[in-house]
């Protein structure tokens, strides 16, 4: 659990499929920048792109794209010189990783974080997830 103003936080990182499907999901403090973990949702994984916001725009995580060969569609951010453009009708489709987030904190003990121990929330957070394959 990470450590903020506020109390004690956790992000939940969440890689989905076209479908809206979790497909790999991994826990880091509140403190953790959300690029930090990248590289560790896309390892190992194939797809034609990725599709994130701009809390992922890195030139790390868009060379390590770039070298997987997948098409990246993350929009630039503000304070980059030379904004990156990206496909605007393929961003549209970033909605369903939000409502893969919505369902998913449907649960209660999700959305509050009733859990005190990061492997037993991580634990819950698997059984959600399978519960929306089924």
């Amino acid at each position: 659990m990470g450590r903020s103003r506020g109390g004690l936080t956790t992000k939940i990182h969440l890689l989905c499929d076209a479908l809206g499907r979790p497909l790999r999901l991994l826990l880091t403090g509140g403190e953790k920048a959300d690029c930090q973990s990248a590289t560790a949702l896309l390892e190992n994984q194939r797809a034609g792109a990725v599709i994130a916001d701009k809390g992922y725009d890195t030139n790390a995580i868009r060379t390590y794209l770039a070298s997987a060969g997948m098409t990246c569609v993350i929009p630039a951010r503000s304070h980059r010189r030379e904004p990156i453009p990206h496909d605007l009708e393929l961003y549209k489709a970033r909605n369903r990783i939000e409502r893969c987030f919505c369902t998913l904190k449907r649960h209660r003990r999700i959305a509050t974080r009733f859990d005190r121990n990061d492997a037993h929330f991580l634990g819950f957070l698997y059984l959600a997830a399978a519960l929306l394959w089924l």
